[in-house]
């Protein structure tokens, strides 16, 4: 059973989204991108200008203290309520959007997949910052909290990191998103930095994020903003370019993506199971307190041709069920994974396998965070998901 990869290889080779474009044009997205309602936000923020950026915006938009990015205010009395946040697509905003505010009495934060990170801009996918959208899940008790995912490999991240002046000047701009509109704080998303074999690379990244993570939290907290970092599972050999232990002291939220155990590249199976939730949460609440976990679930699947070699085919959780309703195949759970499957033959004669995930194996997967004492919970993403999940993050 191939091992846990980072969302950074699932984005550039098999993804359940599409590699995130720093352009504006909406052609150059490979899915097609809703035009909403308010003027699309296409924002590039030079780290070299950022400094000036965000110590003026930061002045004039931080949010007054008790306010709605306020650091735990929020939450308040909910420590034993299941607390959940999700992601929202760009290239899906509507469908998305709606499912959040559908189920806003469940969600405390929203993260729209908004900003990616070169070596030298942030720049903004197509409706980044849409007040429209920040409004409604304002108007709705929702937090905002923009993701920003990074662009540069490994070696080219060890290096932006480990120099003072550099790392500063990208602080500065992720400081200049957040002061851009009403945002609550912001996620940071970097994988790539992780994808290499090389120990020593991998130990500098590590320390590099580490002083990233440790100097942006603080700034933001500075603000009464959210500091959330988004991290791989931390188990069989995966997720090292990450310091869970010094995470958990930084930031008001660590998000551990519960996914891509068998990614599109590698042979049909499960995108997650019980026993490997067991394991990387094991690991997890040993170094980072309980309170500040989330797990990720999937709500998405993978239709792969059997025998064939080619990357599989992405399918929400949702297109998944319809599909294998559509073919007429049985619903199979596999109960070692806890995880649904179906097999069938197409019009040309092809096979095909599909693992993806719905309520009922979510439910499973949660009594594991549960044994753990983990109450937070992650959705990757808003519209994707099998609708009867929500009831299962009632529980």
């Amino acid at each position: 059973m191939t091992t846990a990869r980072s969302l950074a290889r699932f984005l550039s080779r098999s993804p359940s989204l599409p590699v995130p474009q720093p352009v504006p044009q909406p052609a150059s997205v490979s899915q097609p991108v809703p035009q909403p309602v308010s003027q699309s936000v296409s924002l590039s923020v030079s780290l070299r200008c950022a400094a000036a950026l965000a110590t003026v915006l930061l002045t004039t938009a931080s949010t007054p203290a008790g306010g709605a990015g306020a650091v735990g205010a929020a939450d308040a009395g909910r420590a034993e309520a299941r607390t959940t946040s999700a992601w929202l697509p760009y290239w899906d905003t509507e469908a998305g959007y709606a499912s959040a505010l559908a189920h806003a009495d469940q969600l405390h934060t929203v993260s729209p997949f908004w900003y990616t990170a070169t070596a030298d801009s942030i720049a903004g996918e197509a409706g980044a910052g849409d007040r429209r959208i920040i409004d409604g899940l304002h108007g709705k008790g929702i937090k905002v909290v923009p993701t920003v995912v990074e662009t540069p490999g490994p070696a080219a991240m060890a290096a932006l990191l480990g120099d003072p002046v550099e790392r500063a000047t990208h602080v500065d701009a992720l400081m200049a998103i957040v002061a851009s509109r009403s945002y609550d704080g912001i996620d940071l998303d970097y994988e790539r930095m992780s994808e290499t074999s090389d120990a020593a690379l991998t130990g500098r990244v590590r320390d590099g994020y580490d002083r990233l993570t440790e100097e942006l939290c603080a700034r933001l907290h500075a603000l009464g903003k959210s500091c959330v970092v988004t991290v791989m599972p931390r188990v069989d050999g995966e997720g090292l370019a990450f310091d869970y232990a010094h995470l958990g002291k930084v930031a008001d939220k660590l998000r551990i993506m519960g996914y891509n155990l068998h990614n599109a590249l590698a042979d049909p199976g499960p995108l997650s199971s019980l026993d490997w939730y067991d394991r990387f949460i094991g690991y997890a609440v040993t170094v980072v307190p309980r309170e500040k976990l989330e797990v990720a679930l999937p709500a998405y699947g993978w239709n792969w041709t059997v025998g064939s070699g080619a990357r599989a085919g992405h399918v929400t959780s949702r297109e998944a069920e319809a599909l294998r309703e559509r073919v007429g195949a049985d619903y199979t759970f596999d109960p070692v994974s806890g995880t649904p499957h179906f097999d069938y033959t197409d019009d040309d004669g092809e096979e095909h396998e599909v693992w993806y995930q719905d309520a009922k194996g979510s439910a499973a997967h949660l009594r594991v965070l549960d044994r753990h004492g983990v109450r937070g919970s992650g959705l990757w993403a808003l519209g994707f998901e099998d609708p009867q999940l929500w009831t299962a993050l009632e529980r």
